[in-house]
């Protein structure tokens, strides 16, 4: 997994390939990913297009909006229970992160929206859920 370090040099304005640029126009809440200009298959923070292994990315800013694919809740080194789910964006990518609520509330097929909050130790991505989702008989 790549993960984008600060003393990466910067490139030059208006260049399509690349890394991701979190110091970039794009505001806090915003969430970016990566498009295959060969293949068009959108990725989260890779080097190399997994399908086509092209290296041509060009950054491009999602709406925040998903579904959860899978989540599951952990208890080992934290005080608390917290979850940590896999995201699938409007997009088409998938990402890890962590859905704000009860860890037993969150299930597979629940809407997300991208929260402004962060994860202070582990820098992953925080969702809320978009609707309380309806589970009378569960």
């Amino acid at each position: 997994m790549y993960h984008h370090s600060g003393s990466v040099a910067q490139q030059a304005a208006g260049s399509t390939t690349g890394v991701l640029d979190p110091q970039g126009e794009a505001h806090a809440e915003a969430m970016l990913f990566q498009r295959c200009t060969w293949c068009g298959t959108a990725m989260y923070h890779r080097l190399l297009c997994p399908v086509c292994q092209g290296s041509d990315l060009r950054t491009e800013r999602s709406e925040g909006v998903g579904t959860v694919r899978h989540s599951t809740v952990l208890h080992r080194n934290t005080p608390a229970a917290r979850n940590v789910s896999l995201i699938e964006m409007a997009e088409g990518f998938v990402v890890r992160g962590r859905v704000m609520g009860p860890p037993i509330g969150i299930h597979g097929g629940d809407r997300v929206r991208l929260s402004t909050a962060k994860d202070p130790v582990r820098g992953e991505p925080v969702f809320q859920l978009v609707d309380e989702p309806f589970r009378a008989w569960t």
